[in-house]
């Protein structure tokens, strides 16, 4: 925990007034810290993220006070079952929470619980029970600019093994920042990490393009590398799964199917969707749909305007500029 106490976050608290805040017994307050503390060193949440997680965490130990009749211990942590669990669900819901703060709710005590269970303290499975509750989801859509930033968050906040996590952070962080293929991102070798400023890329139909590449992409690419158990070897893959064969397209769908499940994110939020945001986001915010076009390796304009959703005066506008060029 030595680097989770060196790191500070302006407008998130520490581990130990973290811990503090909350109405718990003296121990179930240092399985808060120990577990605040991860989440700010190893996992490296933002503070936006852990301010939530701790409001989330404070709510329900303020519940159990009444429910139970005084601060929750671990043994009494350990003890709760399905109606508890519910019964506080009820409770936010008559303190009018809507149905998408209650999924936040439940998937921070899910990755305290979770927290819990990998240290053998208390078991997770009664909690894992309960159903977040249903959001109705639009027209299959890119991601917001909200919605991106949660889903690599959640990303870097899942409980898995430190480096898996940093690997599907990697990832994704391509997708989204650069605009990659699945494929294209699971087909880097060993040897083009550290990135470099541009990525040299051959696309569909053997069609090669260069992308710039972002900061906190080189930057989530190395945090990837640091950590990463198997010896990645040059002409070998760059990102492999448990046995440190190439990390298949099946397990980046089945991470994001568990991210936007736990986060409640559209039934549209896939590794396909993140190239489709990149496009939106880059043209919302005033870019050239030519050089869009061309980060992406589309052959035509026609295929880059179905990968982007803006509003359509914006769209025409770009359309004028990019025909007064020709």
């Amino acid at each position: 925990m030595a680097r989770s106490a060196a790191r500070t976050l302006t407008g998130a608290p520490s581990p130990d007034d973290a811990a503090r805040a909350i109405p718990a017994h003296e121990d179930a307050r240092r399985e808060i810290r120990n577990w605040y503390a991860h989440l700010m060193g190893e996992r490296r949440l933002g503070a936006a993220t852990l301010v939530n997680y701790h409001r989330d965490l404070t709510r329900f130990f303020e519940f159990l006070v009444d429910h139970l009749g005084g601060p929750a211990d671990l043994k009494a942590l350990a003890a709760l079952e399905l109606r508890d669990f519910r019964a506080f669900v009820s409770h936010r819901r008559g303190e009018g929470l809507t149905s998408r703060s209650v999924a936040r709710t439940l998937s921070s005590l899910r990755s305290f619980y979770g927290f819990l269970d990998r240290t053998g303290i208390a078991a997770s499975a009664t909690l894992k029970a309960l159903r977040s509750p249903k959001l109705p989801h639009g027209i299959p859509k890119p991601l917001t600019m909200t919605g991106a930033e949660t889903l690599l968050e959640g990303a870097r906040a899942a409980e898995i093994a430190p480096w898996k996590a940093a690997r599907d952070v990697s990832v994704l962080t391509l997708l989204y920042g650069c605009g990659l293929r699945i494929s294209e991102a699971l087909g880097l070798d060993r040897e083009e990490a550290p990135l470099k400023d541009v990525l040299r890329i051959t696309g569909k139909g053997n069609k090669e393009r260069l992308v710039p590449v972002l900061t906190v992409a080189r930057v989530a690419v190395d945090a990837y590398l640091e950590l990463c158990p198997h010896a990645l070897v040059a002409g070998g893959p760059l990102f492999v799964g448990a046995r440190g064969k190439r990390l298949d397209q099946r397990q980046v769908r089945q991470t994001m199917i568990d991210l936007r499940r736990g986060l409640n994110l559209p039934e549209t939020a896939s590794p396909h969707a993140l190239r489709h945001s990149f496009a939106t986001h880059l043209l919302a915010g005033g870019g050239d749909l030519r050089a869009i076009q061309e980060l992406l390796g589309h052959a035509s304009l026609s295929t880059t305007q179905v990968y982007t959703e803006v509003d359509p005066a914006r769209l025409l506008e770009i359309y004028d500029k990019a025909k007064g060029r020709k």
